[in-house]
C-alpha cells in the first residue's frame, strides 16, 4: 500500500467511524496539552496498546509529532519471541516501525512486578538514548478500576486508592502519561480490530495464580450486584480529589519546615515537625531526603515514621536512612548524604 492510500485508509478509519472519533478527539486534546515532539509508545501487542499505536498514527499525520513503538520482550514465555515479530507486522499494516528490546534478566518470582519495573528501566534507557521525554502507556479505565481493587487488598489510604494518575515523573527528565484512563477497553479493542483485524492475546490474563487476573473475574458478580465500574470510577475521582487538596496542603507544610541552609545540606524545624500529625513527617522527611538526593522515590512511611520517633528524645544525636544522616543540631534538624566508604 502506498503512504498515499494508506492516509487515504487511515482518514476513513477515523471520519467515517463516530465511534473512534469518539476516542480519538480527547485523546488529540490530551497530547497537544503534553506538547512534547517526541514520544515513546510502549507496546504489549494486545487490544490496548495496539489502539493506542492506531491513535498516535492518526495524531502523527496532522502534527509535527514523532513517535517511537518499543515493545519489550521478557522471555516469559516459550514463544515470546514470536509473538513480538507478529506485532511487528502487525503495526507494519499502518507503516509502524516496532522496536523490540530483549530482556536478559530471568524473573522467577514476583513476575508481574518485576516485570513492570525491568520494562520501565528498559523504556528509559531507550528513550535517554534517543532524548525522548515521555513514554505513553494504553492503560484504561478497567486498569484503574482493578488497581484500586489490588491497593484496596492491600490497605493503601487515600494515595493509593486515588490510583492512577494521569501522569507520573520517571526522573528529572522523563514523563509517563496515560491518556486512555478514561477509556473503556470494549472501545480499545474495537479500535485495534478496527485497523489491524487481529491483535494477540496474552494467556497470563486468564493465570488466576496472578491477583490482577482474580480481580479482573469480580466484574460480573459486581454488574450482577448492582456496582458498575463507572460508579467505582466516580469514587476514585473523588478520592483523587481529595488527595490533589491534601497535596496543596502538605506543600504548605513541607515549604515552611524545610530550608536548604548549606551546599548538600537540609535543615528542618525539629519542634515543628514534631508537633506535626505522622502524615506530615512523613511528607515533610520524604521532601527533605529528595532535596538532598534529587530522587523520586519516597522511603517506606513504617520506616519514616521509626525514624521520626526518635526525634522526640532529649538524647537523639545521630540516625540515618535511605542514604542520608539525620542529626540534631539544637532546634534544627541537619540531613546530609550519607558517606559511602
Amino acid at each position: 500500500m502506498s503512504k498515499k492510500s494508506l492516509n487515504v485508509s487511515l482518514d476513513n478509519k477515523l471520519e467515517n467511524n463516530k465511534d473512534i472519533l469518539k476516542v480519538y478527539l480527547p485523546f488529540e486534546k490530551k497530547l497537544k496539552i503534553i506538547g512534547k515532539k517526541l514520544i515513546t509508545i510502549a507496546i504489549s501487542g494486545g487490544p490496548d496498546s495496539l489502539a493506542l499505536a492506531a491513535l498516535s498514527k492518526f495524531y502523527s499525520k496532522e502534527n509535527k509529532t514523532r513517535f517511537f513503538y518499543v515493545l519489550v520482550d521478557h522471555g516469559l514465555r516459550k514463544n515470546s519471541s514470536i509473538e513480538a515479530i507478529k506485532v511487528k507486522k502487525i503495526l507494519k499494516k499502518i507503516k509502524i516501525k516496532l522496536f523490540i528490546l530483549t530482556n536478559k534478566v530471568k524473573i522467577s518470582s514476583n513476575i508481574q512486578s518485576n516485570a513492570r519495573d525491568i520494562r520501565y528501566k528498559m523504556l528509559s534507557e531507550f528513550c535517554k538514548k534517543k532524548n525522548i521525554r515521555a513514554i505513553l502507556t494504553a492503560h484504561n479505565l478497567e486498569d484503574q478500576v482493578e488497581t484500586f481493587f489490588i491497593r484496596l487488598s492491600r490497605g493503601s489510604g487515600l494515595n493509593g486508592l486515588s490510583a492512577m494518575q494521569n501522569s507520573t515523573k520517571i526522573d528529572k527528565n522523563l514523563r509517563l502519561y496515560r491518556p486512555l484512563l478514561d477509556t473503556k477497553k470494549r472501545e480499545l479493542i474495537m479500535i485495534a480490530k478496527k485497523v489491524f483485524g487481529e491483535f494477540i492475546r496474552d494467556p497470563s490474563n486468564n493465570n488466576l495464580k496472578f491477583l490482577r487476573t482474580k480481580i479482573r473475574k469480580l466484574k460480573k458478580p459486581l454488574i450482577n450486584s448492582g456496582i458498575t465500574y463507572d460508579q467505582i470510577i466516580k469514587s476514585i475521582n473523588n478520592l483523587a480529589s481529595s488527595k490533589a487538596t491534601l497535596e496543596s496542603f502538605m506543600a504548605k507544610k513541607s515549604k515552611e519546615m524545610i530550608k536548604i541552609k548549606k551546599k548538600n545540606q537540609v535543615y528542618i524545624d525539629l519542634k515543628k515537625l514534631n508537633n506535626s500529625k505522622d502524615e506530615v513527617k512523613i511528607r515533610v522527611i520524604n521532601d527533605a531526603m529528595k532535596k538532598l538526593k534529587k530522587n523520586y522515590y519516597n522511603s517506606r512511611s513504617k520506616k519514616v515514621l521509626n525514624l521520626t520517633k526518635n526525634f522526640k528524645d532529649k538524647h537523639f544525636k545521630k540516625a540515618t536512612l535511605g542514604g542520608c544522616i539525620f542529626e540534631r543540631e539544637q532546634e534544627q534538624l541537619s540531613i546530609k548524604n550519607e558517606k559511602k566508604r
